[in-house]
C-alpha cells in the first residue's frame, strides 16, 4: 500500500498539488477498500474513524481532486448515489462492472472489452474517445443458483 500512496502523491505534485494529511487519509481508505465502491459518504465515516478532525467538506473536496486527476473514478450505478473507485494504474480506460439487479452484487471486469468498438467509433464518427463506461444490469451467478435451487 506505501508504494501506492506514494505514486498517488507523486501523480498530485506533478499535477501542482501536495498530499496533505486530509488527502492522505482518504487515499488510504480508498486503498483499503478497494473492492467496495464507496460513496463520499461512507468514506467519510471511514476516514472520521482515524481522523476524526476531518470534515464532510474536505473529503468531498478530495474525492473530486482525485476524479479530476483520475485516480479514481465517479460512478453511478442507477440507485442515485455516486460512488469513488479507485482507477487501475497504468489504466487507459474505466472498468467494467456487472451489477446485479436482485441482489445489487457489483463485480469488476478489468478487461478492456471495447478498443474494437472505439476504433470503429473513432473512424466512422471521426470522434476522438478519451474514456468509457460500460455497465452490464443483469442476475449475477448466486441469484441464478438460488432461483434453480427453489424451482426443485
Amino acid at each position: 500500500m506505501e508504494e501506492r500512496v506514494e505514486r498517488i502523491k507523486k501523480q498530485l505534485h506533478s499535477a501542482g498539488y501536495k498530499l496533505t494529511p486530509q488527502r492522505e487519509a482518504t487515499v488510504r481508505v480508498l486503498l483499503e477498500h478497494e473492492e467496495d465502491h464507496l460513496s463520499a459518504e461512507d468514506v467519510y465515516l471511514l476516514v472520521k474513524e482515524k481522523s476524526p478532525e476531518i470534515g464532510l467538506a474536505t473529503v468531498y473536496r478530495t474525492l473530486e481532486l482525485l476524479n479530476e486527476l483520475r485516480i479514481v473514478d465517479k460512478i453511478n450505478f442507477g440507485d442515485g448515489v455516486s460512488r469513488y473507485d479507485l482507477r487501475k494504474e497504468g489504466a487507459a480506460h474505466f472498468h467494467h462492472h456487472l451489477i446485479c439487479l436482485e441482489c445489487g452484487s457489483v463485480a469488476e471486469i478489468q478487461e478492456d472489452l471495447l478498443e474494437d468498438v472505439e476504433a470503429i467509433v473513432e473512424r466512422e464518427w471521426k470522434f476522438k474517445i478519451k474514456d468509457h463506461r460500460l455497465t452490464f444490469h443483469g442476475i449475477c451467478h448466486r441469484c441464478q443458483q438460488k432461483h434453480q435451487e427453489e424451482e426443485k
